[in-house]
């Protein structure tokens, strides 16, 4: 199994959120303690485009703010990855021009995990859409020097903006972290946040700088992680605080402003990136951090995954026994077959180091899925799963 990252999730400093002018400092102060944001009911009048198309503003943008912006603010999009659509939607929703929409070549998104097409959201809103390869290539400057941008928003975004792309914006590009900066800086830290076991992760908002992400903060929204989350529901969590943070901030740029304050001291060393090898479920772990592990890397990343009987199977979702539940038994062994009237609760019992994992859904190296009675049936007992090490000494069917 790959060396796990150190945890660093046990202590989690206050950051100062900038006051913007949609909320008092008093309520932005209070906003921080808490593990989500609110929307308000607040509205504002429509534009013609929005009138044609018979929306409502999101309830998120403050009822005292003009839905036009000055006439001398440009602003841009860049972003292929899911977690950017919702931000993206109530930025247009609201009224707000965007000059451009720049994403992913389709055959490059193809290959990131939860991209997404953001052009029928541009095509239903009359935005101009562009596709690049690589955000800091000639073409894409040539492209970024044209449209004249003050400000663009990188949300989902899945290359690092370097100097030259930077500099062709005049105020400069805004991106988000899924975490509390400066804590785990660098790459996948929802996933890290669920494999180290932490109790909360969060999202920054922030000015993106050449040292990657240690730019100004313009905002931060905590987000608890309970026993049920996943990645995917997180990156659900981090998506509606992007939303509710960029509609915030945006004000303040209309108004000319550039709101932020610099990170404090004591980031650590940054995460570092996962691949699709490092998904080897370990199962000589405890079953509570296989459990973690399982949720980390399902979709849409993917998988946690082990080898039976030389077939190797993506491991899509578990549940987990506690140890004092199941009698102790060979890390990796499969106890036996788990029976429910609920079909989504059958499964197979398997032991780990300490405790047991219920392996709920499965697919095998075919793409076939095998889940509820389907997997419960399977005649598994006895049998022990493999990491990838063992299955490769031992001529297994290991890629």
């Amino acid at each position: 199994m790959p060396r796990l990252s150190p945890r660093r999730c046990d202590s989690s400093p206050t950051i100062p959120i900038a006051a913007t002018a949609s909320a008092s400092p008093a309520e932005r102060s209070s906003s921080a303690t808490t593990a989500g944001r609110r929307s308000s009911d607040g509205g504002c009048a429509k534009s013609e485009s929005s009138r044609a198309a018979g929306r409502r503003r999101s309830p998120i943008w403050p009822a005292n703010k003009p839905a036009s912006r000055a006439p001398d603010v440009q602003l841009g999009w860049i972003g292929v990855h899911r977690e950017g659509l919702p931000a993206l939607r109530a930025v247009l929703e609201a009224g707000i021009p965007l000059q451009c929409v720049l994403t992913l070549d389709d055959d490059l998104a193809a290959r990131r995990s939860g991209a997404a097409d953001y052009s029928e959201l541009c095509r239903e809103f009359g935005v101009r859409l562009e596709r690049v390869r690589h955000i800091n290539d000639p073409q894409s400057l040539e492209l970024l020097d044209s449209l004249s941008l003050d400000v663009a928003f990188v949300i989902g975004w899945s290359q690092i903006v370097g100097p030259a792309a930077l500099s062709r914006v005049r105020l400069g590009m805004i991106g988000a972290h899924a975490s509390l900066l400066p804590l785990d800086r660098g790459r996948a830290p929802i996933n890290w946040a669920l494999i180290h076991g932490c109790e909360q992760t969060g999202n920054s908002l922030i000015w993106l700088a050449a040292d990657v992400d240690s730019g100004d903060i313009i905002d931060q929204t905590p987000i608890p992680i309970t026993r049920y989350d996943t990645c995917a529901s997180l990156y659900d969590r981090v998506a509606e605080s992007n939303r509710t943070m960029i509609l915030q901030v945006i004000p303040e740029l209309l108004a000319g402003r550039r709101p932020g304050h610099p990170q404090p001291p004591g980031a650590g060393a940054p995460l570092p990136g996962r691949r699709p090898a490092d998904g080897a479920l370990d199962w000589s772990m405890r079953a509570a951090a296989a459990y973690d592990f399982v949720r980390a890397l399902t979709r849409p990343y993917p998988g946690a995954f082990g080898w039976l009987d030389g077939v190797r199977y993506t491991i899509w979702a578990s549940a987990l026994l506690p140890a004092s539940l199941a009698p102790p038994a060979t890390p990796g062994s499969v106890v036996g077959p788990v029976y429910s009237p609920i079909p989504e609760a059958c499964g197979q019992l398997v032991a780990c180091g300490d405790g047991h994992l219920i392996l709920l859904e499965l697919e095998d190296e075919h793409g076939s899925v095998v889940d509820k009675r389907s997997l419960s049936e399977r005649q598994w007992t006895g049998k022990v799963w493999q990491s990838a090490g063992e299955t490769r000494a031992g001529g297994g069917g290991a890629p």
